[in-house]
């Protein structure tokens, strides 16, 4: 491979019973429901048998992590990183809140939330596009300049992978929805992002694993 760029293949986790039922997680600590392991496990299945895998980083919430472990598990049982930097955004008191409830449960936030402005604070201590934007772009560029020349695996969440879409493509539209264990392949070199494949779920295509993606697009968490 060409040492001037790293290969990082960004994987959201697979679905968690609040995916399932419309609820909003952020920072909460929810873990994969059957389907999502199940999902884990076609995903490890398909990068084990693509071209070799360097290394394994993860957020440290649940969902990620176990997708991670099971990638990492097939992938030559690498040790997994974990990296805080990589955790979905902080929605504050829309957390633990049925989305299509959160207008009325939560109005303020439900109002921040909805804001065009990307510097817009969540109330109870949720955290901008612009914050999540600037944490989790450092994180996936502290790791492309690591790992020139390798291809590595980084399991995230749909706020990020969004906001890391946005930093490869600034004037593009958004990425749209990010289904659970999609694959998005990213080059990074010193300063040029580009994206090589976007949104690739056919791991999943004829096996009833392919569920909501709840929380993979712009109006959810």
């Amino acid at each position: 491979m060409d040492g001037s760029y790293a290969e990082i293949v960004v994987v959201r986790h697979g679905e968690t019973e609040w995916n399932a039922d419309g609820r909003i997680q952020g920072h909460l600590d929810v873990e994969l429901n059957e389907a999502g392991k199940q999902q884990a496990v076609l995903v490890a299945d398909r990068l084990s048998k693509e071209p070799k895998i360097s290394a394994v980083y993860s957020s440290d919430l649940k969902r990620a992590l176990v997708t991670a472990e099971t990638i990492a598990a097939r992938c030559g049982g690498l040790e997994v990183i974990t990296d805080p930097d990589l955790r979905e955004r902080n929605l504050g008191d829309l957390q633990g809140i049925v989305f299509r409830e959160a207008a009325k449960l939560s109005p303020k936030a439900h109002k921040a939330f909805l804001s065009r402005r990307t510097d817009q604070d969540i109330p109870g201590g949720g955290e901008s596009l612009d914050h999540l934007f600037q944490r989790c772009t450092s994180s996936l560029q502290r790791i492309g300049k690591k790992h020139k020349g390798e291809r590595v695996v980084v399991v995230s969440h749909g706020g990020v992978i969004r906001s890391l879409y946005q930093r490869a493509c600034p004037n593009g539209k958004s990425g749209g929805k990010v289904l659970n264990t999609s694959v998005n392949i990213f080059h990074l070199s010193d300063e040029e992002w580009t994206i090589k494949s976007w949104g690739d779920v056919s791991h999943l295509q004829q096996t009833g694993y392919l569920k909501s993606g709840f929380g993979g697009d712009k109006t959810s968490g």
